[in-house]
C-alpha cells in the first residue's frame, strides 16, 4: 500500500492494550500520526486475559504485520458439549472462502500484546505515551484538547479525533464523555485457572460441561493453549473464596477431579463476575468510543476482544477517509451506527447464554434439566443447547453505508459454527487468490484495506467500472476481474457469484453493494454511499 501524505493533527488513542493497539496500527497504516495514551507505568503482564482470537481478527492483525499472533496461537478444530458424563453434540467451523486463517487460535493477550508493541516500536507515526492518564476532554469545533496527569504534572495532547479505548474500567473517560453505560452485572462468579499439564486428546478441542458431577448444578468450560496450558473455567457461588480454596487443598482437589492424578503447574488464577453493558452511543462530537469502554459482554463465545478489534478497524478507515479528506465528517456517525448494533447483538447472544447458564428461578432450572436430558441423542433439541456462539463478524446490512440488493437478502443468523451467505453488508470471504503485481497477495482481504475494491465477473467491461469509480470519488480505488484472481474458482463459489455483476467491497471487507445494471450512475451512487459521501 502506498501510504497517502497527511499534515495535520494526530489522532490520540486512550488506552494501550489491544484494542488502541490495533487503531494505532491501522490509522499508521493510513498514513495518519497516532499519541497512544495510558495511565499506567508499563505494560503489565498479568494473566493470559482473553486467549480466544477469531479468524477475522487475525486476519486485521496480519494488515498491521502481526502474523505471528496466528502463528504463536494454538488452533483448536472442535467444540464439544457435555450433560454430566455424556456428550450431547460437537461442531467444527465451516470456511466458507477456505481461508488459509484458522477460525480460533487460542493465544494469551499477554503475547498479542506483546507481537503489537513490537509492531508499533517500528512505527514512526506512532508515539507511545505511558503515565499519561486522561483526567479532562475538551473538544472544539476542529479539535481535541485531552489533559493527561502524568508523575510530572499535567500535559495536554491536541489531536483532530481521539478514540476511547481505556478498556473495562473507562469509567472515567465515560464521564468526561457523558455517556451512560446501561446494562446488569451477574451474581455468579467464575473462577480461572491457566493449568500446565499433559492432557493427551484435548489439544484441539473445547470443551463445555453442564452439571458435571465434579462441579454439580454449574458448569465448566477447558480450553486448550500453547505450552500445553489448558484453561480451566467453573461457574461457583457468589460466596466463593478463591484464597481459602487455595490454602485448604479445595482449588487443588478441583483440578484433580478433572485432570486426575497427572503433574500439574497452576500459571495462572482469577475470579471475576460478568458484566453485559453498553453505552448509549459510540460517538461524542471527534470521539469514539471502542472496545471494552463501549461495551461488556459475558466472554462464553468470545466476544469480548474479537469485537473490539471490530471497533478499531471500522474506527479507523472511517477517520482515515475523513482526515484525508475523500468523506465528510458525517461518515463517523456510521461508526456509532454499525458498531453499537453490533454490541447489542453481541450483548443478546451472550446474555441468552448466561440466562441458560444461570437460569433465575426453580421453573428455570428444571427446564434446562428437561431440556439437556432431552438434548440426550436428539438432534432439535440439542439445537436449543445454549453453551455459548462463537464470535463472528457482524453484518452490515442495513448500515446507511450499504446498498441493498433485493436478490440477495439476508438470512439472519446462521447455525452455529456457519458464515452467512454473502449479500451486500457481510464480510467477504477470505478465500484465495493471485495477483499479477501483487506477489505478496495470497488472500483476498489483502487486497481490501487499500481502498474501495470492485471485482468484475464475466461480462463487465472492468475499464469502464475503473473510470466510474475514479469519477465519483477521490478515494484509492481498484478494479479487478474475478477471473483473473480467481484461477480455482473459490472466490466466485462463495460468493455465488454470476455473470454481469460488479461487487463493490469497502476497505474493511464488508461487501458494499452488488450490482448489476449497466447504468455508470448506480455504481457511482454505491460508491459514494460506501464511504459516507453524497449518491
Amino acid at each position: 500500500m502506498s501510504v497517502p501524505t497527511y499534515t495535520g493533527l494526530p489522532v490520540a488513542v486512550i488506552g494501550n492494550g489491544p484494542v488502541g493497539q490495533t487503531t494505532a496500527l491501522l490509522l499508521a497504516r493510513w498514513g495518519i500520526p497516532v499519541v497512544l495514551l495510558d495511565g499506567r507505568a508499563q505494560r503489565d503482564v498479568v494473566g493470559s486475559k482473553a486467549i480466544c482470537q477469531q479468524r477475522d481478527v487475525l486476519d486485521i492483525w496480519s494488515a498491521v504485520g502481526a502474523d505471528q499472533i496466528a502463528e504463536a496461537g494454538l488452533t483448536w478444530t472442535t467444540a464439544r458439549t457435555f450433560y454430566r458424563d455424556q456428550e450431547l453434540f460437537s461442531w467444527a467451523f465451516v470456511n466458507r472462502g477456505h481461508s488459509p486463517l484458522p477460525a480460533f487460535v487460542n493465544v494469551s493477550q499477554c503475547h498479542s500484546e506483546q507481537v503489537l508493541d513490537e509492531q508499533i516500536a517500528g512505527q514512526s507515526l506512532i508515539d507511545v505515551r505511558w503515565d499519561h492518564e486522561a483526567v479532562a476532554i475538551e473538544q472544539t469545533a476542529d479539535s481535541v484538547t485531552i489533559t493527561c496527569a502524568t508523575a510530572y504534572g499535567e500535559s495536554q495532547v491536541q489531536a483532530a479525533y481521539t478514540v476511547a479505548a481505556a478498556g473495562a474500567r473507562g469509567e472515567q473517560v465515560r464521564q468526561m464523555l457523558g455517556v451512560s453505560f446501561e446494562g446488569q452485572t451477574f451474581d455468579d462468579r467464575f473462577l480461572i485457572c491457566d493449568i500446565r499439564a499433559e492432557l493427551p486428546g484435548w489439544e484441539t478441542e473445547r470443551r463445555f460441561y453442564f452439571d458435571p458431577e465434579w462441579n454439580p448444578g454449574r458448569q465448566v468450560l477447558i480450553h486448550p493453549c500453547p505450552d500445553s496450558t489448558f484453561r480451566i473455567d467453573w461457574q461457583v457461588p457468589s460466596e466463593f473464596n478463591l484464597d481459602a480454596e487455595a490454602e485448604d487443598g479445595r482449588l487443588s482437589a478441583r483440578i484433580r477431579q478433572i485432570i486426575g492424578a497427572r503433574p500439574y503447574e497452576i500459571v495462572w488464577k482469577s475470579v471475576y463476575r460478568f458484566h453485559a453493558r453498553t453505552v448509549d452511543r459510540m460517538r461524542v462530537g471527534r470521539v469514539l468510543i471502542a472496545g471494552d469502554s463501549a461495551h461488556l459482554v459475558a466472554p462464553f463465545g468470545a466476544r469480548g476482544l474479537n469485537s473490539g478489534v471490530a471497533d478499531a478497524e471500522n474506527a479507523a478507515w472511517k477517520l482515515a477517509f475523513v482526515m484525508h479528506g475523500w468523506s465528510p465528517d458525517t461518515l463517523l456517525d456510521s461508526y456509532s451506527d454499525e458498531r453499537l448494533a453490533a454490541a447489542h447483538e453481541n450483548l443478546e447472544v451472550t446474555s441468552n447464554t448466561m440466562r441458560f447458564l444461570v437460569p433465575q428461578d426453580e421453573s428455570e432450572w428444571e427446564a434446562r434439566r428437561s431440556l439437556l436430558e432431552e438434548a440426550i441423542g436428539n438432534p432439535e433439541a440439542q439445537a436449543r443447547v445454549d453453551s455459548g456462539r462463537f464470535a463472528e463478524p457482524f453484518w452490515y446490512v442495513d448500515s446507511p453505508l450499504t446498498t441493498a440488493d433485493p436478490d440477495r437478502v439476508f438470512a439472519g443468523r446462521p447455525p452455529r459454527g456457519e458464515m452467512p451467505v454473502v449479500v451486500p453488508g457481510v464480510l467477504v470471504p477470505d478465500a484465495p487468490v493471485a495477483v499479477s503485481d501483487r506477489p505478496d497477495v495470497v488472500r483476498v482481504r489483502q487486497l481490501v484495506r487499500d481502498g474501495l475494491l470492485a471485482l468484475t465477473t464475466d461480462g463487465v467491461d472492468a475499464a469502464e467500472i475503473a473510470i466510474v469509480l475514479k469519477e465519483a470519488t477521490e478515494a484509492p480505488t481498484r478494479v479487478l476481474r474475478m477471473a483473473d484472481i480467481d484461477s480455482s474458482g473459490t472466490l466466485t463459489g462463495a460468493l455465488a457469484a454470476q455473470p454481469g455483476e460488479t461487487w463493490l467491497l469497502r476497505p474493511d471487507g464488508h461487501v458494499a453493494a452488488v450490482l448489476t445494471s449497466a447504468d455508470p450512475a448506480d455504481l457511482a451512487a454505491a460508491a459514494r454511499r460506501a464511504i459516507g459521501a453524497t449518491p
